[in-house]
């Protein structure tokens, strides 16, 4: 079954279909220096608009990146905790969501 929204993959091959903010914590959770360094989430689609990103840095903390060339945004910014990111990507891929289906 496809996701209705978007969907989360990772550099290990984990994926979930239209990710929780439960989900999106344990993914980021997951995320380590060495063969996991990355997830990306985005719409379930050929050539999306938009996608969001979180990697690990080598000097501790994540880098989010959100970008959407429908709205012309690029955001890049370093967060340290775990929850933050989690509840931040939710909000914003809840704007994303609710615009497709409008």
């Amino acid at each position: 079954m496809a996701a209705d929204f978007y969907c989360a993959d990772s550099e290990n091959g984990d994926h979930v279909d239209d990710p929780s903010e439960d989900a999106l914590f344990e993914l980021v959770s997951d995320l380590n220096g060495t063969d996991n360094t990355f997830v990306v989430i985005q719409p379930d689609e050929d050539d999306p608009a938009w996608f969001a990103s979180v990697a690990v840095l080598e000097t501790g903390g994540y880098e989010i990146v959100r970008r959407d060339t429908s709205r012309r945004e690029h955001d890049v910014t370093v967060e340290t905790s775990i929850d933050q990111i989690a509840g931040d990507l939710t909000k914003w891929l809840a704007t994303r969501a609710t615009q497709n289906t409008a």
